[in-house]
């Protein structure tokens, strides 16, 4: 009877253990989707590799950023002069009810995580940047978020799911800050306008550097289907070195929908930084144009044009007149999956990009091929 009791139990264990079938999802048991949604909570995601090749070194010649000290860089993330990158691993979490409290988590890891991370706390670390973090509260047209979220700024954005080039603009880059922590409200007057307003430390500040604040102001128009409009502007006191004064921006972008297939996209930029120059104001401009064409839902392109002034060099370290042009040709296998191919030209009126033999040229150029899978 004890024999038959241990055979007994020896088998059920292998049918338990040793049954590939005994891991099989039971008919109608729900997946993690299921619950997450039925919850109320979104996960997506992206995973983003590239390879890139810059015909110089990636930084700017006579600059010094960051420690230990080194060129400044003349392209944003993709930096590297001849290598295969994972640029980003992605993962956002949020329940965003338009009722009520919610909140939002998104991490990114990579290399793009150490330039964010760079730009907030002036190094990198090891690659891992909460990218945006804050508790949301929602009534009818009414939002309120505090945390740590992206900039109102600017045509681009970091996910790179949601621009329609590999690399980023000079703007993006040099013109406009990433994230800002503090609070922001935003109230929709209705499906063709809002506007937001928010009180925040500052650009790319977790820890405010000085006492005072930065206020946002942003409006968003769609006065008709062709044409949305999206206004913002921030003006508060940076430290810079051991001088405060108050930074301007305003950024203007606009885009005309000409057709399903043709889009047409403007960005402006314009920044002053008070004692920028020690005791000297130091001020910034530029323009970003963008003709995004769909050939059919599998391929695209993206042809983008812009001029920025860094009339004081206190944006790139150098004072110089930086143009580039850029071609993008996009592919999504499947609507998860997109694959791009990309030339890309800057040009200088000075001797701006640092080469490998330790001179320096007025132009560069670059070739990136970038694989995003989105989940």
């Amino acid at each position: 009877m004890q024999t038959m009791t241990k055979k007994t139990l020896l088998m059920a264990l292998g049918l338990a253990v040793g049954t590939p079938a005994a891991f099989a999802a039971k008919p109608g048991t729900p997946t993690l989707g299921d619950v997450l949604e039925a919850s109320g909570i979104s996960l997506t995601g992206y995973v983003d590799t590239s390879y890139t090749y810059l015909s110089g070194t990636g930084g700017f010649a006579g600059t010094t950023c960051g420690t230990p000290s080194a060129p400044c860089p003349n392209r944003v993330f993709d930096t590297e002069r001849n290598s295969f990158n994972l640029n980003a691993v992605n993962l956002t979490a949020s329940s965003l009810p338009s009722s009520g409290f919610g909140g939002l988590v998104d991490l990114s890891m990579g290399s793009d995580a150490r330039v964010i991370n760079g730009a907030t706390f002036g190094t990198p670390d090891d690659g891992l940047n909460v990218t945006q973090a804050y508790v949301n509260y929602g009534k009818g047209a009414f939002t309120l978020n505090g945390g740590k979220f992206v900039t109102l700024a600017g045509a681009e954005v970091i996910k790179s799911p949601d621009n329609f080039n590999f690399s980023r603009s000079i703007l993006f880059g040099y013109a406009i800050p990433f994230t800002h922590t503090g609070v922001r409200t935003s109230y929709a007057l209705s499906d063709s306008t809002k506007f937001i307003l928010g009180v925040n430390n500052g650009w790319d500040d977790l820890k405010d550097t000085n006492s005072q604040k930065t206020v946002e102001l942003g409006v968003s128009l769609a006065p008709f289907k062709m044409l949305s409009l999206a206004v913002a502007a921030y003006s508060g006191k940076e430290q810079v070195g051991a001088e405060q004064g108050r930074r301007d921006l305003v950024d203007v972008v606009a885009t005309f929908n000409i057709s399903d297939p043709l889009s047409l996209v403007l960005n402006a930029d314009y920044g002053k930084q008070e004692n920028g120059l020690g005791t000297s104001d130091a001020k910034w401009n530029g323009v970003a144009g963008y003709v995004n064409y769909k050939f059919n839902p599998k391929w695209r392109t993206s042809l983008r044009a812009e001029y920025f002034n860094d009339k004081d060099g206190f944006r790139t370290g150098l004072v110089q007149k930086w143009k580039e042009a850029t071609l993008t040709l996009a592919y999504m296998p499947s609507k998860n999956a997109e694959l791009r191919a990309e030339l890309r030209g800057d040009k200088s009126d000075v001797d701006a990009f640092l080469q490998t033999d330790g001179t320096a040229k007025k132009s560069q150029q670059s070739v990136g091929l970038e694989a995003i899978y989105k989940f």
